[in-house]
């Protein structure tokens, strides 16, 4: 998926005079970072972290970043908790983290956005390296204020046989990024790439990937879905590329979204790009309101319509929590979303 102009170098190197993004570069018309973030803002100053983040208690390792100051790199192991702090107003800071999963070692990445204060602009790159036969989940939680903007990139480099499992979740922002690069080598490596987004008031959240085969016999599973309200607008990119030589590919991508007002938006833009002939791929998209038929029997049930319409939306974004693997962040999840339903 080509950015602007590279989105490593870009989300690496903002700060230090990279040319924003607008709705001219293809890969940014539903998220126009240049109409928003007119100019940078001044440095945000240093902060002491506070609280303990949505995952306390279920890591046993955290690594802290407040305003973009936080250690360089790690090597996971067991369950990690990153939480990415921005307690600023009008100012803007950015994140850099190299991560590795060792070979055959099984790890829990869970990764928090946490805003306080308000107006401020965050860019986060994470680099992110498996080795042969290690397995990663990670999953992502972003609560930020609606006058925030934030821009997370996430590249992911898997070596054989290893295993990627990602989830994403957010309430999105007044523009909020969240994008996710994967290169996949084949040879019996698996991908999962899920996310949700519950989108309320004027805020905005956009979830993009690439996933790039470019050896044989990978796999890659695929499921976003997204229910927005009020003003609000849900953006889901996707592409999958099947490089020449990449047979036996099997990649799946779906992404299924709810407008629950008149006014709210969803634009969507999967794409499949295939080299190889010898392969299983597909991808499908739908964008629709609740079904009446469910509705009207809920309500029939005795349900006011409010309730009503939370429980059936719950059950369509459920399918996404239930392949979470993490049981502990799982209940967290249906927690978090049941709030933001209410």
């Amino acid at each position: 998926m080509s950015l602007h102009p590279n989105p490593l170098q870009f989300a690496a190197g903002l700060t230090r005079g990279a040319p924003l993004p607008s709705r001219r570069h293809e890969a940014w018309k539903y998220s126009d970072l240049l109409r928003v973030l007119r100019e940078l803002p001044p440095g945000s100053p240093a902060a002491e972290p506070s609280g303990q983040g949505p995952f306390a208690g279920l890591a046993d390792l955290a690594l802290v970043f407040v305003n973009g100051r936080g250690p360089e790199a790690a090597t996971l192991g067991g369950v990690t908790a990153v939480r990415f702090i921005s307690d600023a107003t009008g100012t803007a800071h950015e994140s850099r983290l190299r991560l590795r999963v060792p070979e055959g070692v099984s790890a829990t990445l869970l990764e928090s956005y946490e805003g306080h204060g308000s107006a401020y602009f965050a860019n986060t790159l994470l680099e992110i390296a498996l080795e042969p036969g290690a397995r990663l989940e990670r999953i992502v939680l972003a609560d930020e204020p609606e006058t925030a903007v934030s821009v997370s990139t996430a590249d992911v480099r898997l070596s054989t046989g290893a295993s990627y499992a990602q989830t994403v979740l957010t309430s999105g922002a007044r523009l909020q990024r969240l994008e996710t690069h994967v290169r996949h080598p084949g040879a019996g490596a698996a991908v999962r790439l899920d996310g949700v987004y519950v989108l309320a008031g004027a805020r905005h959240a956009d979830l993009t990937t690439a996933v790039d085969h470019e050896g044989e016999t990978g796999t890659t599973s695929q499921l976003t879905k997204g229910a927005v309200r009020d003003t609000a607008r849900g953006v889901f990119q996707g592409r999958i590329t099947v490089r020449k030589g990449a047979d036996g590919t099997d990649a799946r991508m779906g992404h299924h979204a709810l407008i629950l007002s008149d006014r709210a938006e969803v634009d969507a833009k999967p794409e499949l790009e295939i080299w190889a002939d010898d392969v299983s791929c597909a991808h499908g998209n739908t964008v629709g309101s609740l079904d009446q038929d469910a509705l009207f029997y809920a309500r029939a049930r005795g349900m006011d319509e409010a309730t009503a319409k939370a429980l059936l939306t719950e059950a369509f974004l459920g399918e996404v929590l239930d392949r979470m693997e993490h049981d502990g962040a799982r209940e967290l999840a249906r927690a978090w979303l049941q709030e933001r339903l209410q």
